[in-house]
């Protein structure tokens, strides 16, 4: 009987969790679903910004920030798994990460979904999973499966098949069950080495495909083929960049060219980096904490971040009192 009683227990804890998780994964921010504030977002004349996550402790974070959304990076998440941003880690690994960060935060996200992990069958299935789990839309981009890091140096950058993306893109869209899931296409030409004339065909063909914004993406240092592309495109559609190489780039000049969204794309996950490899070859070389402690957070400030608050207050409400 103590046993059943115990079991009993711990179903009703772990359905009340579960209905915890559901209610933040389906909450909205001043009654607007999260699908509809990233379309709102994507659609916004005024230029909006995209900080990346990698993780439901970094989604906390970038929310408290005051940013209006999050963009769940491939490389990111890769690099926090220990892994290349090569395909390594699974579709299924990589949507296990993003329902943690889509239950601790009220905040849409636009997963990086690289190539949709495969053809169009891949991706559609793939957009139902995320919406699933309360991920707002998914940036797919133009290149082979598995995908190769933009960024790297040296690197041949194939791209798929326009037609066949499009009707990716078209796939995605038809079989999202909420009309606000957003898909958003990345095209590659500029980063395989493609010119303006390329990149715009790309884009046009997505637009008509159904995809809700355009990311135009480029690895020079300054801001010339994003500015070239913005010249011919014409207000078509959203237009979405990230300036990780042209960072110098005054943010009021993405303005000025009519850029919907930026995204910050990589940075909490570079931070982390450099922060931990500080700490632990501080550790190592004094082999104590002195030198440490005031540095970092406090445990009590990951206690907040975690939100013990609403455990302890669940507890007290739900524990028999003794």
């Amino acid at each position: 009987m103590g046993s059943c009683i115990k079991t009993g227990c711990s179903l009703l804890r772990l359905s009340q969790t579960l209905g915890l998780c559901t209610s933040r994964r389906a909450s909205t921010a001043g009654g607007i679903k999260k699908t509809t504030q990233l379309k709102n977002l994507l659609a916004s004349p005024q230029l909006s910004f995209l900080m990346e996550a990698h993780s439901g402790l970094s989604a906390r974070i970038v929310e408290e920030a005051g940013f209006s959304g999050i963009w769940g990076s491939g490389l990111a998440i890769s690099a926090q798994l220990g892994v290349r941003d090569s395909n390594e880690a699974s579709w299924t690994q990589v949507l296990e990460v993003v329902e943690f960060m889509a239950d601790a935060t009220d905040i849409p996200i636009l997963l990086d979904a690289d190539t949709g992990y495969g053809n169009f069958n891949n991706a559609r299935r793939l957009v139902r999973k995320l919406e699933d789990r309360g991920v707002a839309g998914c940036c797919i981009e133009d290149k082979c499966f598995p995908k190769t890091n933009s960024l790297l140096d040296g690197r041949v950058q194939p791209l798929a098949d326009a037609q066949e993306f499009a009707l990716k893109i078209k796939a995605c869209k038809d079989h999202q069950k909420d009309p606000d899931f957003c898909v958003v296409a990345r095209v590659e030409a500029f980063i395989a080495g493609w010119g303006v004339d390329m990149a715009l065909e790309r884009a046009q063909i997505y637009r008509e495909a159904g995809a809700d914004a355009v990311l135009i993406h480029s690895k020079r240092s300054d801001p010339s083929e994003i500015e070239a592309f913005m010249a011919k495109w014409k207000n078509k559609g959203p237009v979405v960049i990230v300036p990780t190489k042209y960072h110098t780039t005054p943010t009021s000049k993405f303005q000025e060219l009519g850029i919907s969204t930026v995204i910050w794309a990589n940075h909490n996950m570079r931070a982390s980096v450099t922060a931990m490899q500080n700490v632990s070859r501080q550790i190592m070389k004094d082999q104590s904490l002195v030198n440490i402690e005031t540095q970092v957070a406090s445990v009590k400030e990951v206690f907040r971040l975690q939100r013990d608050e609403e455990l302890k207050a669940a507890e007290d409400r739900y524990l028999p009192k003794k």
